[in-house]
């Protein structure tokens, strides 16, 4: 095997909603360099088909194989539910068997597990709760769990679109909720499976039962990451660590570093690229 070359790393979103888990991975890992692409030309992928997920997202994690990224992170649920297992099992061998390519599902199923919730509701984008993959993953760590996937196709317009904060976005945000409980009236937790969604909290959490959990996956991911790399020596050795963040998107970056700096809430300054 050939010998790899340290290098940042990588975290991939269809859109803007993968700077949710990249603001609190770098809180937790401060160090290391990472490089951040979003595939805006592309998005939102929550409604496309498996096929054109997979290929979107394979070509992506090549592209940051290119610029140097060992280990790259989907910081996309719907990407994550679509075309993780896929890359990983039948692309990576093929393509590298020393780089390794991570989603934001399973850490998340296995925070849920492990928690006292009987009733899970995942708030998800259409694609993502169409692939059951939470249901899927939860089921295998604890059967008891019993686990409502809904999705919400309004919510990352509101958030793409500047509208979060705004009275817009009441109806929509109480429609998705109130569906959520109609299937399951028993529910205890809300799991937010997409990282768009951080962006409505105030408004989920204004419009849901007082005594429901609310469940965001950037801390649980940055933890997971993480344990990752500290059971893989080998792998954090090819992750350099200069505390530098790099940006790149498939659209304007003029657009881009506008609404990333509303996420990050710190200036943003990126790279317009084309991929494949």
């Amino acid at each position: 095997m050939k010998k790899n070359t340290p290098g940042p790393i990588g975290v991939f979103d269809s859109g803007y909603g993968g700077l949710t888990i990249l603001k609190d991975i770098q809180k937790r890992l401060p160090e290391y360099d990472y490089l951040y692409l979003g595939d805006n030309a592309r998005a939102p992928y929550g409604s496309r088909s498996f096929r054109l997920v997979y290929q979107f997202t394979l070509e992506a994690v090549k592209n940051l194989f290119e610029a140097g990224c060992n280990l790259v992170i989907l910081a996309c649920n719907t990407a994550s539910a679509k075309a993780l297992r896929t890359i990983q099992q039948n692309d990576l061998p093929g393509i590298d068997a020393n780089r390794r390519v991570l989603g934001v599902i399973r850490p998340t199923a296995e925070y849920i597990a492990s928690t006292s919730s009987r009733h899970t509701a995942v708030l998800a984008t259409p694609g993502t709760a169409q692939s059951k993959s939470y249901t899927i993953e939860i089921d295998k760590l604890n059967p008891a769990i019993r686990v409502t996937e809904k999705g919400c196709p309004m919510w990352v317009p509101i958030v793409e679109n500047g509208e979060a904060a705004n009275d817009g976005a009441d109806w929509f945000v109480k429609k998705y909720i109130n569906e959520a409980l109609a299937t399951d009236p028993e529910i205890d937790t809300f799991v937010l499976g997409c990282t768009h969604y951080p962006v409505l909290l105030p408004k989920i959490r204004q419009f849901s039962p007082q005594e429901i959990r609310i469940v965001t996956q950037g801390e649980i991911v940055a933890d997971s990451l993480a344990d990752y790399l500290s059971r893989h020596p080998e792998m954090d050795r090819l992750c350099t660590k200069g505390g530098e963040t790099r940006f790149l998107t498939t659209e304007d970056s003029d657009k881009f570093d506008r609404l990333a700096a509303m996420f990050l809430q710190y200036p943003v300054s990126s790279n317009k690229i084309s991929i494949p």
